[in-house]
C-alpha cells in the first residue's frame, strides 16, 4: 500500500480557533493609535478603546512578547495618539522593530517625562491604574488626565491588513 504525500490529495487541516480568530477581526475596522511611554518607548495599536467616562478610563492590549512590553510593566503613565489618514507613515514607523521608533518624529517630554507626539489629530495621557497578563497579551487600563483635540480629520483605522479612512457616511 502507498500513501501519497501529494497536498493536493491530502485534506485539508481543520482551522484553528486562533487561525478563525485572526481571519474574523481582519473583517473588524480599528482604530490606529501610536502608544507612547517614558524612555521613550513607544508602538502602534489598534487595541486601544474607552473603558468608562466616571471614572475616565481607557485600556490597551500589548503582546507580552513586544519590545515595548518591558517599559509598559515599568511605566506609571501613558499617552495615546490618535492617528489621522495623514499618519500612515507614523504608524508604520512606531509598527516597526528594530528601530529607534522615535527617529525623526516631531515630540517633546511632558513634565512627568511622557512622550508626546507633535502634529496629530487628537491625544490623551492617563495614570496606569490596572495591568493584567490576560492570554498572550497584557492588559493596561489607565484614568485619563490630559488630552487635547487639535484638527478634526477623518481617522485613520485599519481593515483587512491595510490602512483606511473612516469618514462620515451621508445621512438619510
Amino acid at each position: 500500500m502507498t500513501i501519497s504525500t501529494d497536498p493536493v490529495t491530502q485534506p485539508a487541516a481543520a482551522p484553528t480557533a486562533a487561525d478563525i480568530l485572526r481571519s474574523t477581526l481582519r473583517r473588524h475596522a480599528a482604530g490606529v493609535t501610536v502608544i507612547t511611554v517614558p524612555g521613550p518607548a513607544g508602538f502602534t495599536a489598534t487595541s486601544f478603546t474607552s473603558v468608562s467616562l466616571r471614572p475616565p478610563l481607557v485600556a490597551f492590549y500589548l503582546d507580552l512578547g513586544a519590545s515595548t512590553a518591558g517599559p509598559v510593566h515599568r511605566a506609571d503613565r501613558f499617552a495615546v495618539h490618535l492617528l489621522g489618514t495623514g499618519d500612515t507613515a507614523l504608524a508604520r514607523q512606531f509598527a516597526r522593530s528594530g528601530v529607534d521608533r522615535f527617529e525623526g518624529v516631531r515630540w517633546t517630554r511632558n513634565a512627568d517625562g511622557l512622550p508626546l507626539l507633535e502634529d496629530v489629530p487628537a491625544w490623551l495621557t492617563a495614570r496606569i491604574t490596572l495591568r493584567q497578563h490576560i492570554g498572550d497579551h497584557l492588559l493596561v487600563v489607565g484614568e485619563v488626565e490630559s488630552g487635547a483635540v487639535a484638527e478634526d480629520a477623518p481617522a485613520l483605522v485599519h481593515h483587512d491588513g491595510a490602512f483606511a479612512a473612516a469618514r462620515r457616511l451621508p445621512s438619510r
